[in-house]
């Protein structure tokens, strides 16, 4: 069960660049990382020479919807963000459940391709999962969706039926349930709270849209807007005008090490200490953001209040077209585009968004995210045959990396 991986450069993220490089991989994880003519290998042990490339730790996707993909280029950019929801919802009600899968299987495809190993996807439809699971070697997070506003169920009812889905999954390497109430807007706070204590005491993942849009952030805070207006006579409004959404998710109990905010777009004063004091996670997602035309992301804030901040991809059907082409899942997309709407941030640091930081949001903080001895040999070869220097290595294949391999478990899983 050994195997060496040799390239002639490693950027393990975590440590610096080692030139002429090799990992041996035992079972699945890395038992040793360093220059090819120091591997202490046995003799036998199969060798994959990769050549002129650069092994990273494969990309890490935190927050994503696969069966949104074959939406992509269906939705212009909307004036208000309610309207995006009104139409993605219409969507929603004609799809069968082959067009959800088709469209799943082809989004986990083009995140595997473009080098991503691991991702948080969230379910809407959860009878995916025991079929789709088998179809992907990704690492994955499926994180079972719940709303309750339009249903009108009970809390426990919905969290019954959640884990009823968890316990009844197959049991596969490399594929985890996990739990997500949708947003502060399409639940309840009971439901929040239960989701959040069940999260805690079964020791899973949770995550959660918040602060999204502006619309958002004013209904919780102000109790007015467009966003409010459209629910008022859907919903009960009594947690509207109470504080900020990151306010009212504290007080629900959801900020804790195990919990991904995704979007936080829009902060209060004292938001970003919260999200940093509970050592709660936030995953931004660029070209969403893009698409919605919304504030500046807070970044700076954030990492001042040492909140772990990664990155997702969202799904397309909130991504821009590139010309006439629609977008596809690309976590190089994602990275790139940050780096263009944050250019004093570096490169370094923007890999860390989608490795080490990726992973320390969803608990594998000893597990994915960097090549280093214990950790899963999750990684993917890039053409590179400049420098091997920190400097240079970053910021070159930021800009410019294609990606040829990708290994999950020291399993190649895409070929040139």
């Amino acid at each position: 069960m050994y195997m060496v991986i040799r390239a002639r450069a490693l950027l393990p993220i975590a440590s610096s660049p080692i030139e002429n490089g090799a990992i041996l991989v035992e079972d699945g994880r890395i038992k040793w990382l360093g220059r090819w003519k120091e591997c202490p290998a046995e003799a036998g042990t199969p060798v994959q020479d990769l050549g002129e490339v650069a092994l990273l730790p494969g990309l890490i996707n935190a927050h994503c919807h696969l069966d949104y993909t074959n939406m992509a280029g269906q939705i212009p950019p909307p004036k208000y963000f309610s309207d995006w929801v009104k139409t993605i919802l219409s969507f929603k009600a004609h799809w069968s459940f082959s067009e959800y899968a088709e469209s799943w299987l082809r989004g986990a495809r083009m995140l595997l391709d473009s080098g991503t190993t691991t991702v948080a996807d969230i379910e809407a439809v959860p009878e995916l999962p025991p079929e789709t699971w088998h179809s992907t070697p990704l690492r994955l997070i499926s994180f079972y969706e719940l709303t309750g506003v339009k249903s009108q169920r009970a809390p426990n009812d919905l969290l019954n039926e959640a884990s009823d889905w968890i316990s009844q999954l197959p049991q596969l390497p490399g594929k985890e349930p996990a739990l997500s109430p949708h947003a502060l807007y399409s639940t309840t706070p009971e439901l929040i709270r239960k989701a959040a204590a069940y999260a805690l005491e079964h020791n899973l993942p949770i995550t959660t849209h918040l602060a999204e849009s502006e619309d958002e952030f004013r209904m919780f805070t102000d109790g007015s807007g467009p966003f409010y207006d459209w629910l008022k006579g859907q919903r009960n409004m009594a947690d509207c005008g109470k504080g900020s959404p990151v306010k009212l998710a504290h007080e629900y109990g959801l900020l804790q090490p195990a919990f991904s905010a995704v979007h936080v777009n829009y902060l209060a004063p004292g938001d970003a200490d919260l999200l940093g004091t509970t050592r709660s996670s936030v995953v931004h997602c660029p070209r969403s953001h893009d698409y919605f035309q919304h504030a500046p992301f807070p970044f700076d804030e954030l990492r001042k209040a040492d909140v772990n901040i990664c990155l997702g991809t969202d799904s397309l059907a909130s991504s821009r077209k590139d010309g006439a082409n629609n977008p596809e899942l690309n976590m190089w997309h994602e990275l790139r585009l940050f780096a263009r709407r944050h250019p004093a941030v570096a490169p370094r640091d923007i890999f860390h968004l989608a490795t080490t930081n990726a992973a320390r949001a969803l608990q594998k903080p000893n597990d994915l995210g960097a090549l280093a001895p214990g950790y899963f040999a999750d990684c993917l070869a890039a053409p590179y045959s400049g420098l091997v220097s920190e400097a240079r290595m970053y910021e070159e294949l930021l800009y410019t990396a294609t990606v040829r391999e990708v290994f999950i478990g020291g399993e190649q899983v895409r070929t040139p």
